[in-house]
C-alpha cells in the first residue's frame, strides 16, 4: 500500500475547494498540480476564500481535524468594509449569533484582535477599491469551522468581508508561500505542526 501524502497549498482566490468542476468555467484543484487520486482536501475554503488547505489520503488525519470534538485552531486574515472596532473585536471574541440553515447558532469563544495591513501576494482579480469607504483589517483565530463562519460573523458585527485569507491551522503556517504554492510534508512533520499524536 502506498505511503500516506500530505500537501499543504495556498489556495488561490477563485478556486473551488474540490477537483470535481460543476461548470466549465470553474477552477479546481487539479489545476494548480497533479494531486495523486486518492488525496482529497481536509475541509475546505470557499471560492472568494484564499489561503492555507490541506490535502491528504490519511483518513485519521481527516477524522481529527474535521470531527468537531476534536477542536483545533485556524487563523485567518480578514480584511472588511469600514473601520473594525474595538466593539466588534469584542463582539468576535465572545461568541456572536449566526444563522447557519436558517437556524441560529452561538459561535464559541474566539481570539480576534485588529491587524495592521498585512504582507499579502496581491489577489487576482484585486479587491475593488472605494474611495469613500475605508476598510481595515482583523486577525480571527476559531476553534470550529461552520459553513462561511468568518463571513457570517464579521457581517453580523456590520463589518462586510472583502477578502479572506487562512493563514494558520494549528502550527502550520502560509508564511512566504505564494499563491499557488504547494508544499509535501512527511508524517512526523505534518502531525507535529498540527498537534495530534501518530
Amino acid at each position: 500500500m502506498a505511503a500516506f501524502q500530505y500537501f499543504v497549498i495556498y489556495k488561490p482566490y477563485g478556486y473551488l475547494s474540490q477537483f470535481t468542476r460543476e461548470h466549465e468555467t470553474h477552477k479546481v484543484l487539479g489545476d494548480l498540480y497533479n494531486f495523486p487520486k486518492d488525496v482529497y482536501p481536509v475541509g475546505r475554503l470557499d471560492k472568494d476564500s484564499e489561503g492555507l488547505l490541506l490535502l491528504t489520503n490519511d483518513n485519521k488525519l481527516n477524522h481529527r481535524l474535521l470531527n468537531p470534538d476534536f477542536r483545533h485552531k485556524r487563523t485567518y486574515w480578514v480584511q472588511v468594509e469600514g473601520q473594525i472596532t474595538e466593539e466588534a473585536i469584542l463582539q468576535l471574541s465572545q461568541g456572536i449569533d449566526i444563522k447557519i440553515n436558517k437556524k441560529t447558532y452561538r459561535t464559541l469563544p474566539a481570539a480576534a484582535r485588529i491587524l495592521a495591513p498585512p504582507s499579502l501576494p496581491d489577489r487576482d482579480p484585486p479587491i475593488r477599491f472605494r474611495k469613500n469607504v475605508p476598510d481595515s483589517w482583523l486577525e480571527l483565530t476559531l476553534s470550529e469551522g461552520k459553513n462561511r463562519q468568518v463571513r457570517r460573523m464579521c457581517a453580523k458585527a456590520g463589518f462586510p468581508v472583502l477578502r479572506l485569507v487562512r493563514v494558520r491551522i494549528e502550527k502550520v503556517l502560509l508564511d512566504g508561500m505564494d499563491v499557488g504554492e504547494i508544499k509535501i510534508y512527511d508524517a512526523k512533520k505534518i502531525y507535529e505542526n498540527l498537534g495530534i499524536d501518530k
